[in-house]
């Protein structure tokens, strides 16, 4: 039988269709290139996935390259942490590559391009450009510096250069045609002045290069055969080819740039811009915020990177748009999660319960076993005594028949322990039910084999020693926004669907294995969901953020 193989998607069927003409398996290079201005989100996962993906699939090399243009916006520690990013997701570049490198070279071709009137300074202000430009459906005017003498282009380009012209004094605009059709192709702009310190090379240079004069290019310097980008490019992809026609040689491999459809993920933002407005004004607590949709926020809300991968599998590439449900990413991480986590219990909302046979002072080790599904995962032990605790919602003192908790007069099994029934519940002053004493069945112990341990009853609780209990301060973690495409209103802020409740912090209670857990550790709280060890833990606190729930809450809300 022969083994099925997966559809191509259809950049997959390009690079097929390229393999058989005049490209071979050998021509064969993709790269990522993020701009280090800010951290990478989700939509950027999908993207790292399809180029590393390709590069998998084909054996072919794929590059990391910083897009670094932006002196004003860039920084050393998006780099880092982009960087870090990758890496975590499990892919390795073949080449670590910066835009900056190329600094040199692109300005050598726009010197050449000056000299072959292709390009000219223009020294006009920004706004008068911008009005110059016309409108999809009226030709743009041309300017009056577009027939300046090549010599003066050139010197005032050097100038520019040496930073003897001040900041939006000049700029160096490529000479295409002001009628043309696409906006972007009415003499584009190829250089402008910036007075600011880059991260990497400093002071050097007093120029830099706007995004369209300087991918294509570095895509053609570094041999990328296929160039992928988000469908807002699709505009930008002839002035792609028009650039890579002042350059390019027979005898070396022409990039191809081609268009796919973003996903936008519901109930959040993925614009770098709102992405950073959110932490300038605090809030969220960072880029790295378990609420934000970044891959270092995911990452520390207990997003493992299979889950990622996984659910940019999943949705696919596509030529369309489409808002993608955040419960499908939840789905994603709960399988597999649902494989890895160890089992193990804390109380969240704790009810203290008083198991009156039970010897006082008394205490014993019960076996736990850490993961039903992975016979490798072992046992552990856990801590019985005479108190313990539940959650206050497994008991009621009279509930209907289709309340398999705790109620009086009711039984319930304790996971890993014993049978126990409701007798009696303790108030306060104000009627709250503050302790419930309950009896419990001495020979019901699980796994101990008696006939008592294998009588059938219909609930199950998770619990905790109140003396052995590890308070933990766990963070209950949920959608940043209450709309699902918040910043797609045009007459709202996409800030005002910000969900007052996106974080409530309580503290709960944890058997003591959970001590030993490190920074990213996972675990599954018994009924309750998936949670992971925040790196604000210390010795002296375990701290535990909510990767998501067992079940997804949201779903009740919108039937």
């Amino acid at each position: 039988m022969t083994e099925e193989k997966e559809p191509l998607n259809f950049i997959e069927h390009i690079i097929e269709e390229d393999l058989k003409g005049s490209y071979s398996k050998e021509d064969l290079q993709f790269r990522f290139p993020p701009e280090p201005n800010g951290y990478l989100h989700i939509g950027h996962a999908s993207s790292i996935c399809l180029n590393f993906g390709l590069g998998l699939r084909y054996k072919a090399p794929v590059n990391l390259r910083f897009d670094d243009t932006n002196p004003a916006k860039e920084e050393q520690e998006f780099v880092d942490a982009i960087k870090k990013d990758v890496s975590w997701l499990g892919f390795e570049w073949a080449n670590e590559c910066y835009a900056s490198d190329y600094f040199q070279q692109l300005y050598d071709w726009a010197v050449q391009m000056i000299k072959d009137g292709k390009a000219y300074v223009d020294s006009q202000a920004s706004e008068a450009i911008a009005q110059q430009k016309g409108t999809p459906s009226e030709p743009g005017v041309e300017s009056p510096y577009r027939n300046r003498p090549v010599s003066e282009s050139l010197e005032l380009f050097e100038q520019m250069k040496n930073g003897e012209a001040p900041e939006g004094s000049h700029v160096l605009r490529a000479k295409i045609d002001m009628a043309s059709s696409n906006m972007l192709m009415r003499d584009p702009v190829m250089y402008r002045i910036l007075h600011k310190s880059h991260h990497r090379t400093g002071t050097d240079w007093k120029i830099f290069p706007m995004y369209d004069w300087t991918h294509g290019e570095s895509d053609y310097i570094e041999q990328v055969s296929h160039s992928f980008c988000t469908l807002e490019f699709l505009p930008h992809r002839e002035l792609y080819d028009w650039f890579l026609d002042q350059v390019h040689e027979k005898d070396k491999l022409r990039p191809k740039q081609r268009e796919f459809a973003r996903r936008n993920l519901s109930h959040t933002v993925v614009s770098k811009r709102k992405l950073a407005k959110l932490v300038e004004e605090g809030v969220v607590n960072g880029w790295d915020d378990p609420r934000m949709p970044t891959i270092s926020g995911l990452r520390r809300r207990g997003y493992t990177p299979d889950s990622i991968k996984n659910f940019a599998d999943s949705i696919g590439v596509g030529k369309r748009e489409n808002l993608i449900d955040v419960s499908h990413l939840e789905f994603n991480v709960r399988e597999d999660l649902n494989k890895k986590a160890d089992r193990v219990m804390a109380v969240l909302d704790p009810l203290k319960v008083v198991i009156t046979n039970y010897p006082e002072g008394e205490e014993e080790w019960l076996e736990a076993e850490n993961n039903p599904g992975d016979d490798t995962a072992g046992s552990r032990e856990v801590p019985f005594s005479r108190e313990i605790y539940i959650e206050q919602n497994d008991f009621k003192e009279e509930a209907n028949r289709k309340f398999f908790r705790l109620k009086l007069g009711g039984e319930v099994r304790l996971k890993n322990a014993y049978i126990i029934k409701a007798e009696k519940a303790i108030k306060d002053d104000a009627g709250n039910i503050v302790e419930v004493h309950c009896s419990y069945d001495t020979d019901s112990k699980s796994g101990s084999g008696t006939e008592a341990s294998l009588r059938k009853v219909k609930g199950t609780l998770h619990w905790v020693s109140v003396n052995h209990a590890l308070p933990v301060e766990v963070r209950l973690y949920d959608r940043l926004f209450t709309d699902a495409s918040p910043d797609t209103h045009k007459d709202k802020d996409f800030m005002e669907f910000i969900n007052p409740n996106s974080l409530e912090v309580i503290t709960g209670y944890a058997e003591p294995s959970l001590e030993k857990l490190q920074p990213e550790d996972t675990v599954q709280f018994q009924r309750l969901g998936y949670f992971t060890v925040d790196r604000d833990s210390t010795s002296a606190k375990k701290v535990f953020n909510r990767t998501v729930a067992l079940r997804d809450s949201w779903a009740k809300l919108k039937e």
